[in-house]
């Protein structure tokens, strides 16, 4: 089996300008915090027969973060997911252009959420709309939508930046 079908095989790390650091420990963060908010949601509710209802809140703003952390970990490597099966019976110069292509529709994609995003935020903070279990300003759980759109869309134009060049992918 070649290691690039195998998920579990080391890949190569890829050449970025800036390092891949930042990603990965707000990644570990983000994960650390929802396993510790489950965990102690768990241990109270066995403890208490009481559940932290009011800690999906947190739960939930923390996937999301985990998630584009992610795509923004695998726009970088060209990890993304694709089906390959068309592209593959291409010539290797054609195959560029359509990972160029799918990386262009991406950044698309991630820049009219970062837009629409940075709206919504936005009418929230201005609008002062608070959140159900908590109270608090919806606008901080929000606001990481559009800065982390942003995020996917440099490591995304950056990756894209790479291929054109002609370096090894």
């Amino acid at each position: 089996m070649s290691a690039e079908l195998d998920p579990a095989a080391a890949q190569p790390e890829p050449r970025t300008r800036l390092p891949l650091t930042f990603e990965r420990v707000l990644l570990a963060l983000a994960m650390g915090a929802m396993a510790l908010i489950t965990a102690i949601n768990v241990l109270a509710r066995y403890l208490t027969n009481v559940s932290f209802a009011v800690t999906e809140e947190y739960s939930v703003v923390l996937m999301v973060i985990v998630t584009l952390v992610g795509t923004a970990l695998a726009a970088a490597a060209g990890r993304h997911i694709r089906v390959e099966y068309f592209t593959g019976l291409m010539p290797p110069a054609w195959q560029r252009r359509a990972e160029m292509l799918a990386l262009l529709l991406a950044i698309i994609c991630f820049g009219l959420l970062a837009y629409f995003g940075a709206k919504l935020a936005y009418d929230e903070y201005r609008f002062e709309v608070l959140s159900n279990g908590l109270g608090n300003p919806n606008w901080l759980y929000t606001g990481w939508l559009p800065l982390l759109s942003l995020l996917v869309i440099g490591r995304a134009a950056g990756r894209l930046v790479r291929i054109a060049r002609g370096e090894p992918a």
